[in-house]
């Protein structure tokens, strides 16, 4: 297959059944059970295999496809395989079966990129030169102003290597803003008009980080070592091993780091052999040799000290991290302590952004942790207080918010309730100012991601049109080729807008996709603090009645409540048997209060799978509490809550709330303005939680209200119905 060979987005997979329907079902009705999945990618017209294609599943495992095409690759029911490849769009494909999977891939004509000499002269011959040192000047300052002289630069240029040159900057703004495919692009185009050593590796560097592994490796071994620079011999060993550790080839990561750290040793090339006696200990201790990793490190420890301050500290950081990971808190603590002193001389000089590691903040967040996990709660209280005030004079709402959750555990296991609480309090408040930040930061990615859209169809478009006039005025006198031209011109626009276009839908999917995200946390984080209100009212009625005893009991159980709520309150959907657990708890501290208005009974059918159904977190509590306050509370005589979980269909359960209290009508004549308001808005949150999961997940929760008559009071009745979930993200 040509090197420069292109292919259309046309991909069909085919399935070829291995078993019969039936036993398909009874091997794989255990989501799961891991088993071998084996495919093939071929082109669609000769059949010809295509060989080391990327095969990668989103949990972890990864392959490429043999001389043969042909790849095979563990996975479960539900993974996702991504298959990527420099000449096919990236396709996603999610695992149904233990199906045989064909790619076929249909085959578009070699693009032709001609760059011909322009014929004009331009008025100032430095004029080209000017524009590209300012852009590789604001390259990391202002990446919109660099695309801008890159912009300029283009249309004064006029030889293939010029050219070749603004694509290689271009590239290097995109590897700044971390547009992976983007770079990769733009250094192609630039090796398609002078292929220079260094736009290679930083090719071959962005295919890496772009996961493009099997490119990447293709580029690096592809290249003529004795064509390199001592220093860019060194990169490319190393950029070998980044990949071979990606892929998780472990030893042929260190003998590529190994090969890299001698040459550099041999041409005393000090900063790279800091670097790769670190990588070298970092694969060591992914490989779980302890004893190999601290050596390496020991060596890249001393040499980084030897340098400036900010690489000594950085690799102590590093090496920190290493203790972490194998539980040697002391010396951890003791690397990270000098690291802070070490920080904060070098912060005069040194500007450090709030996801940097050489920040106070974090480095006291993580101190603080390591004195929690050696049960010294004093020092951890110590550190993770100082922690949040530094993150507060920064505005490390990150740090802060981790801070005061394990500042909270922490005063849990001390058994200082009153504080834990405190803490956690503060805790929900920042996830609701991070929530807040981050859907700034959602809405300006999209902006920057669009300016960049913009830019780039810019520069295409004027390239297109440079390449359009030199091609006229080259071919005046030949009218049948300019107009297959003009032919080959409309082509690449149409296709250039159908690019657009699946650009827009994709974009727009993934806005879609984010927007009900931030509204499914804005509406679960609505509701804990009314959950919270109710259960402290609780606490204080105990309080005010002088029952004390009875009042840290229940608190007790209220904060192990709290602690499972705030576990959850991250995820769309958490399994039945936790949910159960919640309502247990719940049901039993609403009854510990109202004792003598209703007893309960939680009943579960004993033929279901409960570890087989996912629901949303916090979704039943709601109607057990209305129950209890609205419907249970203002009976005269003592009432009855019954709760029962059945499953009507293979894949269905029933969840039935009911109570015998004075039913909806009469409640509602009893509550005030403010309360039906109240009772109003909370409803309304659960609709729109169950609106957006059945928009997500395809109609897989349903909830039906009705009155319940018994002994003559009219009670309520709430009905959820829930399928199983296939918890896939598309």
């Amino acid at each position: 297959m040509s090197a420069f060979l292109k292919h259309i987005v046309i991909l069909n997979f085919i399935v070829f059944s291995t078993l019969v329907l039936a036993q398909n079902n009874n091997v794989f009705n255990n989501q799961n059970t891991r088993f071998t999945v084996r495919g093939s990618v071929v082109e669609s017209d000769t059949r010809n295999a295509i060989p080391g294609v990327n095969i990668e599943v989103n949990g972890g495992g990864y392959t490429t496809t043999d001389m043969s095409g042909d790849f095979k690759i563990e996975v479960q029911l539900g993974d996702e395989l991504t298959i990527r490849s420099k000449d096919f769009e990236t396709v996603y494909y999610t695992i149904k079966s233990n199906e045989r999977i064909e790619v076929r891939v249909e085959k578009n004509q070699d693009d032709k990129v001609l760059f011909r000499s322009s014929k004009r002269l331009r008025s100032n011959p430095e004029t080209f030169k000017s524009l590209i040192d300012s852009a590789e000047a604001y390259l990391k300052k202002d990446a919109q102003k660099s695309i801008r002289f890159i912009t300029e630069a283009l249309s004064e240029s006029s030889s293939s290597k010029e050219k070749s040159l603004v694509y290689d900057v271009l590239g290097d703004v995109y590897m700044q803003l971390k547009q992976y495919d983007l770079a990769v692009s733009n250094y192609r185009t630039s090796i398609q008009n002078t292929e220079t050593n260094d736009t290679s590796l930083k090719l071959a560097q962005a295919y890496k980080l772009n996961k493009n592994y099997q490119e990447s490796l293709q580029m690096y071994l592809a290249l003529n070592k004795s064509n390199l620079s001592n220093w860019q011999l060194v990169s490319l060993h190393e950029g070998l091993g980044d990949v071979y550790l990606l892929t998780k080839n472990f030893d042929a990561s260190i003998a590529a780091y190994k090969e890299g750290l001698a040459v550099a040793q041999k041409h005393l090339i000090t900063p790279k052999i800091t670097d790769l006696n670190s990588k070298i200990a970092q694969v060591y201790g992914v490989k779980g040799d302890a004893e190999q990793a601290k050596g390496f490190f020991s060596k890249s420890l001393q040499l980084a000290n030897t340098e400036n301050k900010k690489r000594a500290v950085s690799e102590k950081l590093r090496v920190a991290d290493f203790q972490n990971e194998i539980s040697d808190y002391s010396e951890e603590i003791q690397l990270r302590k000098e690291a802070l002193s070490t920080i904060s001389e070098i912060e005069t000089d040194s500007v450090f952004d709030n996801e940097s590691p050489l920040t106070p903040q974090n480095q006291n967040y993580k101190i603080g942790k390591a004195y929690a996990s050696q049960g010294d709660v004093g020092n951890a209280i110590t550190y993770l207080e100082k922690s949040i005030v530094e993150a507060e004079s920064k505005r490390d709402l990150i740090v802060k918010k981790e801070a005061t959750r394990k500042l909270s555990e922490v005063y849990e296991n001390a058994e200082d309730y009153k504080k834990s609480l405190q803490a956690f309090q503060d805790y929900v408040d920042l996830v609701d100012q991070v929530y807040a930040e981050k859907e700034k930061e959602i809405s300006q990615a999209a902006r920057f991601s669009r300016e960049l859209t913009t830019k780039q169809n810019r520069i295409t478009s004027l390239e297109s049109d440079r390449e359009l006039s030199e091609s006229k005025y080259q071919l005046t006198n030949e009218q049948s080729k300019r107009q297959t031209l003009i032919i080959y011109s409309l082509i690449g626009g149409v296709l250039l807008l159908l690019l657009t276009a699946f650009l827009m839908y994709k974009y727009i999917k993934q806005q879609r996709l984010a927007n009900n995200l931030l509204a499914l946390k804005s509406l679960r984080s609505q509701m804990n603090p009314h959950f919270i209100f109710n259960a402290l009212n609780s606490v204080n009625s105990f309080i005010a009645s002088n029952d004390e005893r009875t009042a840290n009991k229940y608190l007790t159980d209220f904060s192990l409540l709290m602690r499972a709520v705030l576990e959850n309150s991250e995820q769309d959907f958490i399994p039945l048997e936790k949910e159960i657990k919640l309502l247990e708890l719940y049901t039993k501290l609403e009854h510990f209060r109202f004792k003598d208005k209703f007893d309960y009974n939680i009943k579960v059918d004993e033929n279901i799978k409960i570890n087989d159904f996912l629901i949303p977190p916090m979704l039943l509590q709601p109607y057990i509490e209305n129950a209890v306050w609205h419907g249970l509370r203002y009976k005269k005589t003592k009432g009855q809550l019954e709760i029962g979980i059945t499953q009507t269909k293979a894949n269905e359960i029933s969840i039935s709330i009911t109570d015998d209290g004075i039913g909806r009508e009469k409640s509602i004549a009893l509550k005030t303005e403010h309360q039906q308001k109240q009772n109003s808005k909370g409803m309304g949150n659960i609709k729109k939680r169950v609106s957006i999961l059945n928009t997500m997940y395809k109609d897989k929760v349903d909830v039906a209200i009705s009155d319940f008559k018994k002994d003559g009071d009219t009670g309520t009745q709430v009905i959820v119905t829930l399928k199983k979930i296939n918890m896939l993200k598309n």
